[in-house]
């Protein structure tokens, strides 16, 4: 698995082909320093860890942590997620152009949240009538028989917090790769609000 972490900055549209225009995500794709490389004989599986925004106060890093950016001579960074590649050691730089247009990408974030919000938004209920007196109007209806089962299922669909949670979207093809201003052109919408991170994993 090759994979980078990377900030959102917006959406846009380009023009292909014969003046199609396609929707794309601009991420700003790296650079990612390599902190720390797992190695199966130390620690069971070949993974690295890469560091992404340089922290502004050391003072929030954990001891653990300086001990780590310390040995590998890098400053210390705020982000940090561990991705299954080889072949790298502590100190390289992965930036965008370890991605290739036409390549097939998931990109991991958080959701915006939305705070709490009732079934019709939430799970896309239907809802009742609009009119004709109707009280039913935004109410999720029927939640449980009184005869059987005698209680709400658990995992029923009601409302509550909506958001703010890690969504993964598959599938993605990268449209374009700027490797000199470290960004990459991702067709479609991905998860997350402007400006925060996301994983990008070739798939």
């Amino acid at each position: 698995m090759t994979g980078i972490l990377g900030k959102k900055l917006g959406m846009t549209q380009i023009v292909v082909g014969s003046g199609k225009l396609i929707p794309v995500t601009v991420i700003e794709a790296g650079p990612c320093c390599v902190v720390q490389v797992k190695t199966p004989e130390k620690d069971g599986y070949e993974a690295v860890k890469v560091g992404f925004i340089e922290a502004r106060k050391e003072k929030n890093i954990t001891k653990p942590l300086k001990g780590i950016f310390k040995k590998a001579g890098i400053p210390v960074f705020r982000i940090l997620k561990e991705f299954r590649m080889s072949g790298l050691k502590a100190g390289d730089v992965i930036n965008a152009g370890i991605f290739n247009k036409g390549d097939i990408v998931a990109v991991s974030g958080t959701s915006k949240g939305k705070g709490f919000q009732g079934v019709m938004k939430r799970h896309r209920f239907k809802g009742g009538p609009g009119s004709h007196g109707s009280m039913f109007n935004r109410a999720p209806g029927s939640i449980g028989a009184s005869s059987f089962p005698s209680r709400v299922w658990r995992g029923l669909r009601m409302a509550g917090h909506m958001g703010s949670a890690r969504v993964t979207v598959r599938n993605l093809e990268v449209v374009d790769v700027r490797p000199e201003q470290n960004i990459i052109l991702i067709k479609g919408a991905v998860p997350g609000a402007l400006n925060s991170v996301v994983e990008v994993c070739k798939e």
